[in-house]
């Protein structure tokens, strides 16, 4: 059981949730703030219900598509679908009855959450695709994980906040913008580091016609993009954590954020195997991690927040 559990957790790339998980789980505590961040049991169970489900739905797609792709590289030729050791019977039967399961959670968090849970597939799935008609498949990949927080947040809001009418019209709240630009951070984190494991497969991408912006401009220009999108998530990491009125905590963690993120790209630059993994799991399963215990200290200990940062900020 244990082995066929590890190789169904192989498939799906089950470790990859690391990235997307820990940003879901940062917005569903800061949504629930007024609760101490807790939302009760049965939001966080099928929250993470939903986002275990949609990921591995994606992945399961993405192997299915791109199995002939994955059959001719020599790096990823050794996969289950291209190498037999899980059938297509097998691989189509989980992404279905995945896709359905983040239906189900969908529709027992919410009505909002149900009806936005088509839009969710979609675009989780459609990434998969995108490589044989745009340079821009990692924008495409970007979108796809940034619906993390935005949907945790709408399970616990369940809807859009708004001020009263003003003049007749409808006015966004303050801490509606809390998500969307949280989400735009995570998916300049996903085009930048996406870019950058899209170095190792530049020759064969070339080669066989699928597309990317590292085909499009060569590793080093590209890499040089992956840099500025992350300066611009830096950024909006710092705006964020003002929107959400955090204080020492969070302004300490983002510095080593951005440390992890310049080391990140030093890594990159070399492009060899090891300092690409390194660059892309390692120390991104870092940064989101990181991330999400920042946000935890911040909303859980207010009064460890009021009392250290409010005596050294005065």
């Amino acid at each position: 059981m244990i082995s066929l559990l590890s190789k169904w957790a192989s498939f799906v790339k089950f470790s990859h949730t690391v990235f997307a998980l820990p940003f879901a789980l940062a917005s569903m505590m800061l949504a629930a703030r007024d609760q101490h961040g807790w939302p009760g049991w049965r939001v966080f169970l099928l929250v993470l219900a939903a986002m275990i489900s949609g990921r591995t739905c994606a992945m399961a797609f993405n192997r299915i598509v791109d199995r002939r792709f994955d059959a001719l590289n020599p790096r990823t030729a050794g996969r289950h679908l291209p190498a037999g050791a899980i059938s297509m019977t097998s691989a189509v039967s989980l992404c279905l009855l995945s896709g359905a399961a983040l239906v189900a959670a969908s529709w027992m968090l919410n009505p909002l959450c149900f009806a936005l849970s088509p839009v969710a597939l979609f675009f989780i799935c459609f990434y998969s695709l995108t490589k044989r008609f745009t340079d821009f498949t990692h924008v495409w990949l970007g979108i796809a994980l940034a619906i993390a927080p935005v949907g945790a947040w709408l399970a616990v809001k369940g809807g859009v906040e708004f001020l009263p009418m003003i003049d007749g019209k409808l006015k966004l709240s303050h801490s509606a913008f809390v998500p969307l630009v949280l989400a735009l951070s995570v998916l300049l984190w996903l085009f930048g580091f996406d870019i950058i494991y899209a170095t190792q497969d530049y020759e064969f991408d070339r080669t066989q016609g699928l597309r990317s912006l590292v085909v499009r401009w060569g590793p080093k220009n590209a890499l040089g993009v992956a840099f500025i999108a992350h300066l611009l998530l830096w950024i909006l990491l710092a705006i964020f954590g003002a929107l959400a009125a955090f204080r020492l905590a969070y302004w300490l963690g983002l510095m080593v954020i951005g440390a992890l993120l310049l080391a990140e790209h030093l890594l990159a630059r070399r492009r060899d195997t090891r300092s690409v993994n390194v660059a892309f799991f390692k120390l991104n399963g870092t940064i989101s991690t990181l991330f999400l215990g920042l946000v935890a200290v911040e909303v859980l200990f207010p009064w460890f927040r009021l009392q250290w940062a409010d005596s050294l900020l005065r």
